[in-house]
């Protein structure tokens, strides 16, 4: 197993931190590369006082694709998968300072793993990403592995550990449901195998739904924000959404690989709201709608989404920003 995951990572992530995920079984896909295929798009429709907005259908959502609205399918019930669940974890820099809170996270995790078949990984990182726990089912002991977390070197490898985490969750039954909790700052800081544009492909082409839990409140908004997005930026060419998505990358990377994934940013101060933070995006993991559809426009490259509902539920949508599509062969 360690040979195979290194071939798949040899040119982006460090040769001597090869990850070791449980076997695939033979001929699965690892990788969501859109070609003419369904993209996938999780959708958390979120009342504006709190909850989830229920039973909604195809017909309660529009989606543009590059601005063009397209035909799409909506799963009848909420997400019941198993889970595939990544925490990554800096460990460098200032992170030493939110340890404490960090060793009280196991139980939260529960959430994660209701499911009999669910099982998580815990990555560390700090110039290089590590992995500290294989994939388990067993609560206790990525409990046990956060309350003996090591300060790591001065580096934020965010780019890079993001890379190494999507990689293992890919490896993952195309069945379940992926995720990657990343615990982090906001800039990165050290990657060196990883591009901005390269993880916004990367990104492109999966089906991982990121959460991000930042340490530090943003010090300023995108620019770009999808959720504020004008019409005119709904319809921008494929060559100025990816140099967008790169500046943002540049930014906040944190809170950018989210967006692009349809997954969710928050920030915290304090024990209290890191434990809410935590089990919010826990719970709204498995509150998403799985829209999917076909495009329509098959130009390769990086796609920006749109996702509305046709009624005014007064409600907050959160959806992926963009997809990638392969040159068609």
């Amino acid at each position: 197993m360690l040979a195979q995951v290194a071939a798949v990572c040899a040119q982006q992530l460090p040769p001597a931190e090869p990850p070791q995920p449980m076997p695939v079984p033979q001929g699965e896909a690892a990788n969501l590369r859109v070609t003419t295929t369904e993209v996938l798009v999780p959708t958390l429709v979120e009342k504006r006082g709190g909850g989830i907005v229920y039973g909604l259908k195809a017909g309660d959502f529009s989606l543009e694709d590059n601005g063009v609205p397209q035909k799409i399918r909506v799963q009848e019930e909420m997400d019941t998968a198993p889970v595939a669940l990544v925490v990554a974890i800096e460990q460098g820099g200032a992170s030493v300072l939110e340890f404490d809170k960090l060793a009280k996270m196991g139980p939260l995790l529960d959430v994660f793993l209701t499911d009999p078949r669910s099982r998580a990984a815990l990555v560390g990182f700090d110039s290089v990403p590590h992995l500290l726990e294989d994939y388990t089912h067993d609560g206790d002991q990525i409990n046990s592995d956060l309350k003996r977390l090591e300060p790591g070197d001065g580096g934020a490898a965010i780019l890079d550990t993001v890379n190494y985490a999507v990689t293992l969750l890919e490896m993952q039954p195309k069945d379940f449901r992926r995720v990657l909790l990343l615990i982090s700052e906001e800039r990165d800081s050290g990657s060196k195998h990883t591009k901005p544009a390269q993880l916004i492909q990367k990104i492109g082409e999966s089906d991982v739904l990121v959460l991000s839990v930042s340490f530090s409140p943003a010090l300023a908004e995108l620019g770009h924000d999808v959720k504020d997005s004008s019409p005119d930026q709904a319809t921008m060419n494929i060559v100025s959404a990816l140099v967008m998505a790169i500046k943002a990358f540049k930014k906040n990377v944190a809170k950018e690989v989210a967006v692009e994934s349809g997954g969710e940013y928050t920030t915290f101060v304090g024990d209290k709201r890191f434990e809410a933070r935590v089990m919010s995006a826990a719970k709204d993991a498995r509150n998403r709608y799985l829209i999917t559809f076909r495009p329509t426009d098959l130009s390769p490259g990086l796609h920006t989404i749109r996702v509305r509902t046709t009624q005014d539920y007064g409600a907050r949508i959160v959806a992926r920003a963009n997809y990638w599509l392969d040159a068609q062969p």
